[in-house]
């Protein structure tokens, strides 16, 4: 077998035994049928929110299993081809073997970044807002573009998206948007995008075809359940209701359906704008917990604090990541310093790459800050 080829098989063993030993691999069977004895419990929907988190921690822990099992009989048996290839001197098969270590050698490191998602929320759902900044309809077209890149993202994943609010710019793209984003370990990857982003690109608005530099701010809080507690003092809000726009025509939306609640501590403020006037409330009730939520995590947290206090306006100098589209093509993470040239990729919802190169410096930095806590 070739040195590279001992590499990568090197490289997909270390990826799969801190997958076995992120899940506890050998408690993992037993733990599944506790999971399978407590579905069997006839009072188990008495209670739906109990239920549906059962049932999510469930499927979380096959599917980590599965997809354990699979990768290490996918290593097993390319590698078993490679070797009857050299035997009989077939070099076709071990091509095909030697490629298919290398998908699989970037699928099992995808899945050791997502192993590394054990904080207390990365696991759950999330609420993604976007915000335009300097710039004007350029920074309004900007925040449609992002918004667009991350449902483009969030769907290729699988995961379910729920637009919670957006208001419309002024003559094209949106101010914001507000979106809650459904599906194991939504939190933990989005969670990398929190910042501004910047753009730079020949306007389409501009007749004279000068390049433009645009902004716009994500900011990503996890959908607290019913492990996180946090109280709401009804006297700390202020509830605001409003007439949302509708799809127009005779579709619009004629009642004053729209919540809108005001932290009066913190100055957070939640909208809700997408279904009935009593469910936006719940809806909006949440995302303030969450917003709460956030913050309690980034007094937890240093180095996110730090980040979170110097995060500044949606401008120059506070950007997270630039997207170049002229005179060349470049995304790159400012944070890490990855970069890629497939721009149109990115802008499609192609962003595994950028989120595991900062969630695999995040993992770094708070080893490093563990070991400094140990001298």
């Amino acid at each position: 077998m070739r040195a590279e080829t001992e590499n990568k098989v090197a490289a997909i063993e270390k990826s799969l035994q801190l997958l076995a030993q992120r899940m506890d691999w050998d408690t993992a069977p037993h733990r599944l049928e506790e999971f399978n004895a407590m579905t069997e419990d006839p009072n188990l929907w008495d209670d739906p929110d109990k239920a549906q988190k059962l049932m999510r921690d469930r499927q979380m822990l096959v599917d980590a299993m599965d997809r354990y099992k699979s990768m290490r009989q996918e290593l097993s048996d390319n590698v078993e081809l490679i070797e009857l290839g050299e035997m009989e001197e077939d070099t076709e098969v071990i091509t095909e073997a030697e490629a298919a270590l290398k998908a699989l050698k970037d699928r099992a490191a995808a899945a050791e970044i997502e192993a590394l998602l054990d904080g207390e929320a990365d696991g759950n759902d999330t609420f993604l807002e976007i915000n335009s900044g300097a710039g004007g309809t350029e920074s309004c077209d900007w925040a449609s573009m992002l918004a667009r890149m991350y449902v483009r993202w969030a769907e290729q994943h699988g995961y379910k998206v729920e637009l919670q609010s957006e208001s419309p710019g002024e003559e094209a793209g949106i101010k914001s948007a507000a979106y809650k984003i459904s599906g194991p370990n939504a939190y933990g990857w989005l969670k990398s995008e929190s910042g501004v982003h910047r753009l730079v690109r020949i306007s389409p608005y501009d007749s004279a075809a000068r390049r433009h530099t645009s902004f716009s701010s994500v900011w990503v809080y996890p959908v607290v359940d019913d492990n996180i507690e946090i109280e709401v003092n009804p006297s700390d809000i202020r509830l605001d209701t409003y007439r949302s726009s509708g799809a127009g025509g005779q579709h619009v939306n004629t009642t004053d359906s729209a919540v809108r609640i005001t932290h009066i501590p913190t100055g957070i403020v939640v909208t809700s704008s997408e279904k009935s006037q009593h469910q936006n409330r719940e809806l909006a009730i949440k995302a303030l917990k969450s917003r709460l939520y956030q913050m309690e995590l980034d007094r937890r947290n240093a180095a996110i604090n730090e980040a979170h206090e110097n995060k500044g306006d949606a401008g120059w100098g506070n950007q997270i990541r630039s997207y170049v589209l002229q005179p060349y093509q470049m995304v790159k993470d400012l944070r890490t310093g990855f970069e890629t040239s497939d721009t149109q990729g990115v802008l499609d919802g192609d962003l595994d790459g950028l989120m595991a190169a900062t969630l695999a410096q995040g993992v770094s930095g708070m080893k490093r800050d563990e070991a400094q806590a140990d001298d």
